[in-house]
């Protein structure tokens, strides 16, 4: 959860066109910012999947890295596109798709070659049975209104005894201050309060939003898109990162779980 300057956060409402139209213009507008602080971490051509800094090559989350050679690989949210220039140099064939154009021509700043697509992940602009495996990593999925919908999309686009994969923060924190250090230990709001956080200007306008979902409504949301969840992986604070990222940090790292990533089947 971000400060915009000038903005005021609140929890309210916000439907699938209102979120859409406010994280596309938010990402653009600071697209640079988030690559120049935090690009160093993510690399040019490395998976993480969180701010823990759990690597792909180590999880093997998609499956062992030898097996993904030839794959068809969609990512959502890809950004910079680092995750799937780092699936391409596993010789699978990555789609990057992001809301944001401004994110997508960093990627192209970088280079490597990676197909990029700008599309909404509510309606994913590819043919049925496109893709062996879809992965996200903080894409897309915190910021809709309707994570069930965003996700039939990517059942759909998934051939038969595809995975899906996708990390998202882990739903303790919102019970938390996005805050690093102690005061960020104290419960400050309720777990169960699944009303959006919104970011607004003085006219109300929404410019940034994110949603909260339970674990428990995360797992629904991934059965009543049609998967089955065959993982929940809650990564602990690794000793090597010392990094504080937003309200992550060693401190509350080693305390309560940052990230949650879901690892799911197409039948």
């Amino acid at each position: 959860m971000n400060q915009e300057e000038e903005a005021v956060a609140t929890r309210r409402d916000a439907g699938n066109t209102e979120s859409s139209r406010a994280n596309r213009g938010w990402w653009d507008r600071n697209a640079d910012e988030y690559q120049l602080e935090h690009g160093g971490f993510l690399g040019d051509e490395r998976f993480v999947w969180g701010p823990e800094g759990l690597d792909e090559e180590d999880a093997g989350l998609l499956g062992p890295a030898e097996g993904l050679k030839g794959r068809d690989v969609l990512e959502i949210g890809a950004g910079a596109a680092q995750c799937s220039r780092w699936l391409a140099a596993q010789g699978a064939r990555p789609v990057a798709l992001d809301l944001s154009h401004r994110q997508l021509q960093h990627a192209l700043r970088i280079g490597g070659g990676v197909p990029l697509v700008q599309a909404d992940a509510m309606a994913l602009p590819f043919a049925d049975g496109s893709f062996d495996l879809a992965c996200s990593a903080y894409g897309a999925i915190p910021f809709v209104a309707d994570p069930v919908r965003a996700m039939r999309e990517v059942r759909r686009v998934l051939r038969p005894g595809g995975r899906w994969v996708f990390a998202v923060t882990h739903p303790i924190r919102w019970a938390f201050p996005d805050e690093p250090g102690p005061e960020g230990l104290s419960i400050a709001s309720s777990y169960f309060d699944r009303t959006p956080y919104v970011e607004q200007d003085e006219s109300g306008n929404a410019v940034y939003v994110e949603h909260h979902r339970t674990i428990g409504d995360r797992v629904r949301d991934v059965v009543a898109a049609g998967f089955r969840l065959t993982d929940l992986v809650e990564p602990e604070w690794p000793d090597w990162n010392q990094q504080e990222w937003g309200g992550w940090s060693p401190l509350r790292g080693h305390l309560i779980p940052g990230t949650a990533i879901f690892v799911c089947a197409r039948d």
